[in-house]
């Protein structure tokens, strides 16, 4: 049953990809089509939110760019609403590409991965510093995000203390984005609150690059 279901979830990703590929999809996850994402999002009325989050949630498991969409949320919903769907959004994609990597596409993901300098830095990490090490990694940017969320599925990280770690350290990062990019939009033309909510983006991020940078060193010295 396990192997039928596993085919089945191979198979409607191969779909999935190949209707993204003939429809040309892949290029609009870019900044240069932010207007293009948000007209097409706007389309979609109170369903909106849903057709964000999925295609949030694909783009994550398909390795395309998340900042794009970052900052489309922010654009089209604000940065409340949008912080929140963004959250979401790349959790449940984290999560998913962990379990593809752990049980689904677990020779694919091995084959690609094992013996990359990623899968061994990551493996290590987590052997010696546990759930400390997917706290650095989602804080700061030192492996690419998609390729990150598989190669965790291939270590002894718990599945729920992968979901819980990466969902709280990727959320100030979430907001700071988030924040930049509705900042225009939520001010409404009250140029003191745009500015209030680009600074507020500003702040987290010159705070996320100082508590990163504490969380690594503290981190070395734990280990030395």
């Amino acid at each position: 049953m396990k192997k039928y279901n596993k085919q089945i979830i191979i198979l409607s990703l191969i779909i999935i990809i190949f209707l993204l590929w003939y429809f040309d999809i892949f290029k609009y996850i870019s900044i240069e089509y932010i207007s293009e994402l948000k007209d097409f999002i706007n389309n979609f009325g109170i369903l909106g939110p849903i057709v964000f989050f999925v295609i949030y949630v694909l783009a994550t498991v398909l390795f395309l760019p998340g900042l794009p969409l970052s900052l489309l949320a922010g654009i089209v919903f604000g940065p409340i609403l949008g912080s929140i769907l963004v959250s979401i959004s790349s959790t449940t994609g984290a999560a998913l590409a962990f379990l593809v990597g752990r049980y689904t596409g677990r020779d694919w993901i091995i084959n690609k991965f094992s013996d990359s300098d990623i899968f061994k830095k990551l493996d290590n990490g987590i052997k010696e510093q546990g759930w400390r090490m997917i706290a650095i990694t989602r804080l700061i940017p030192i492996f690419p995000f998609n390729a990150q969320n598989y190669v965790y599925g291939l270590t002894d990280i718990d599945f729920k203390t992968y979901v819980f770690v990466s969902w709280l350290c990727m959320l100030p990062g979430t907001v700071a984005y988030v924040f930049l990019a509705g900042a225009i939009i939520a001010g409404e033309g009250n140029t003191a609150k745009t500015i209030t909510y680009i600074g507020i983006g500003v702040a987290i991020l010159l705070i996320l690059s100082v508590v990163g940078k504490r969380f690594v060193k503290n981190s070395e010295e734990e280990n030395k």
